[in-house]
């Protein structure tokens, strides 16, 4: 290796990780896909213990004092194209968002791709293990709120009855995956562009928070139970460093170079 060639290859990035085969992880997301849609199949049928887990929910927020949903929700109902803005907000952002930021960060930033792959399905796992362990009941089909089921009143609506309902689990309100996942892409488009208006990607889980709220699909406490799961998968998979813009310098240091002839002249003279 030369002088010559040693700048232009300084200038490439030996920390950039390659791409993951496109194929392998499209494999990989569609079979993670079906495990958790399995999963929440098994859930299904546990009705009287999710109305009873739902109560204990309800009963351990006005407990703890935290503010009612209902709050929230009379905010929507002040007209009906906000709630249904709202409804189509739950039954269309969630999966397509989702989708969208994984493909843009394969495409543009790998590391943080297999970074945020990894940490969304440590936290999906996470969540399948306690729709199992517990099953819950949204607020709106406990009568005890007093919340409107807002997508079936003013549409559109992604469930069904729930006995009839086979594509979905509706007993699995907590964690809210909605807002985990929401969550997760703000954080991951903040970790991977350097924008200085990349910190507004959180506007995206606050109008999901409020969405999953105020339509009662979920109860504060599910919100938390996600927040703290996604916490726990942040802290066990670390964020990648940001490649290099800039190589280290090559050769010597300048200390440590042969002085030109001028600066060889400058230094004779300065001894007279």
């Amino acid at each position: 290796m030369n002088a010559r060639t040693e700048p232009a290859e300084a200038e490439t990035e030996p920390d950039a990780p390659a791409r993951p085969p496109l194929l392998r992880e499209l494999l990989l997301v569609a079979g993670l896909f079906l495990v958790y849609k399995f999963g929440r199949q098994l859930a299904t049928g546990h009705t009287a213990e999710a109305f009873g887990n739902a109560r204990h929910v309800w009963h351990l927020e006005r407990w703890l004092h935290l503010p009612g949903e209902g709050a929230v929700q009379s905010l929507l109902l002040h007209g009906d194209v906000l709630v249904h803005v709202a409804n189509t907000y739950y039954a269309t952002v969630h999966f397509p968002a989702t989708a969208g930021f994984l493909v843009w960060l394969y495409l543009r930033r790998p590391a943080h791709y297999v970074w945020s792959r990894r940490v969304l399905a440590a936290v999906t796992g996470a969540a399948l293990v306690l729709h199992l362990a517990f099953p819950l009941a949204p607020p709106r089909m406990l009568g005890a709120t007093g919340l409107v089921d807002t997508a079936r009143v003013y549409g559109p609506s992604v469930y069904g009855p729930p006995r009839t309902d086979s594509l979905s689990n509706q007993f699995a309100a907590m964690p809210s995956l909605h807002f985990g996942w929401a969550l997760m892409v703000a954080i991951g488009l903040i970790a991977a562009t350097r924008s200085r208006w990349r910190r507004l990607w959180l506007l995206h889980p606050l109008l999901t928070l409020l969405v999953i709220v105020g339509t009662a699909n979920h109860y504060w406490l599910d919100v938390l139970v996600a927040s703290a799961l996604l916490g726990l998968a942040l802290t066990l998979i670390r964020v990648p460093r940001r490649a290099r813009a800039t190589a280290p310098p090559t050769g010597p240091p300048r200390w440590a170079r042969e002085p030109r002839p001028a600066e060889r002249r400058r230094l004779v003279g300065a001894g007279r």
